[in-house]
C-alpha cells in the first residue's frame, strides 16, 4: 500500500487535468466541424495522460538525482527525494511509462488514420516519440533542456499546438488557420502554470543551476513575463471568438478569465515566491476550466 501510495505521489495526478485541456479544446474544435469518434477522444487523453505521468517520474528522478529537490524546496514533496522510491526503481517506472505511453499513441494512431494514410501515420508516430523524448529531457540527462530556460518553449509547443491542433487533426484530417488561436491560448496559459512553478522555486534553483527563464529575467521580471502570458492569451481567445462571429450567448466560456484576473491580481501583490504555491492550482484549473467551457459552448451544449 505504502508502495502504490508513493508511485501516485510521482505521477502527481493533480498535473492531469492541466495536460488535458489540449485535447479537450481539439476534440471542440473537431465537433464544430461535425467530426467526432469516442475512440480516438478516449485514446488520445489515455495518451495524453501516459505521456504527463512519464513526465512527472522523469522530473522526480532529473531533479532528484541532480539535487535540486532539497530540504528547501516548496510544494508537495518529491518520491526520490523523500526516499520513497529509489533511483533505480524511478528508473523502471519511467521506461514502463514511456512503453506503455507508446502502446497507446499507436493503438490511437490506427484508428484515427487506419493502414493507408502511411505519411500521417508516420508523422504522428514521430510526433509520439518526440513527445516521450521531451517528458524525460526537461530535466533529465547530461544537458536536460528545463535547465537551460527552454521549458516554456516545449510546453507551448505540446501542451498547446501539438496538443490541440494535432488532437483536431486526429478526427479532421485537417486544419483551419483560426483554430491555431486556441491552441495559442492553452499553451501560454500552460506556460503560465510552468512560469508560476519557476517563480515558485527561484531561490532554489538559481542554486542549484537550473537557469530557467525566471532565473535569468528575476523574480519582479518573471511576474510582469506572466502578465503577459495571460494578457495574450485571453486576447488570442477572444480574436477566435470575433472571428468566428460567436455570439455573446455562446461565449461564455471567456468567463474562466474571471478566476484567471484574480489569481493575477493575487501574483502582482506577493512579494515572497513562496507564497505562490496555491496559485499553480488556480491557474491550471481554471485552464481545465475553460477548456471544458469551450467545448461546451462550441458545440452547442447549452
Amino acid at each position: 500500500m505504502a508502495k502504490a501510495k508513493a508511485w501516485l505521489q510521482a505521477a502527481r495526478l493533480r498535473t492531469l487535468p492541466l495536460s488535458l485541456s489540449g485535447i479537450i479544446v481539439g476534440t471542440a474544435l473537431a465537433r464544430k466541424q461535425d467530426f467526432f469518434e469516442l475512440s480516438i477522444f478516449v485514446l488520445a487523453l489515455l495518451t495524453t495522460v501516459g505521456f504527463q505521468v512519464t513526465s512527472n517520474f522523469a522530473n522526480d528522478y532529473g531533479d532528484g538525482v541532480k539535487g535540486t529537490d532539497d530540504e528547501d524546496r516548496i510544494g508537495p514533496a518529491r518520491a526520490l527525494q523523500s526516499g520513497l522510491l529509489t533511483q533505480s526503481e524511478l528508473k523502471k517506472g519511467i521506461i514502463t511509462a514511456s512503453a506503455i505511453s507508446m502502446l497507446i499513441a499507436m493503438g490511437l494512431i490506427y484508428f484515427a488514420f487506419g493502414k493507408g494514410n502511411l505519411l500521417y501515420i508516420a508523422f504522428f508516430f514521430v510526433l509520439g516519440i518526440l513527445s516521450i523524448w521531451a517528458a524525460i529531457r526537461y530535466t533529465m540527462g547530461s544537458a536536460p533542456y528545463g535547465y537551460k530556460g527552454l521549458g516554456d518553449v516545449f510546453v507551448f509547443l505540446f501542451f498547446g499546438l501539438v496538443g490541440v491542433l494535432g488532437s483536431m487533426f486526429l478526427y479532421t484530417k485537417s486544419l483551419t488557420w483560426t483554430s491555431v488561436l486556441p491552441a495559442i491560448t492553452i499553451g501560454l496559459l500552460c506556460v503560465g502554470v510552468l512560469n508560476l512553478n519557476n517563480l515558485r522555486d527561484i531561490s532554489s534553483d538559481k542554486k542549484h543551476g537550473k537557469n530557467t527563464l525566471v532565473v535569468k529575467m528575476g523574480f519582479e521580471n518573471g511576474k510582469h513575463y506572466h502578465f503577459f502570458l495571460i494578457t495574450l492569451a485571453f486576447l488570442c481567445l477572444l480574436s477566435y471568438t470575433w472571428i468566428e462571429n460567436i455570439d455573446v450567448l455562446h461565449s461564455f466560456y471567456m468567463l474562466a478569465f474571471l478566476p484567471i484576473l484574480i489569481h493575477v491580481r493575487r501574483v502582482a501583490i506577493t512579494k515572497e515566491p513562496g507564497k505562490l504555491d496555491g496559485e499553480l492550482k488556480k491557474l491550471a484549473l481554471s485552464t481545465f476550466l475553460l477548456s471544458l467551457l469551450f467545448f461546451m459552448a462550441v458545440n452547442n451544449f447549452l
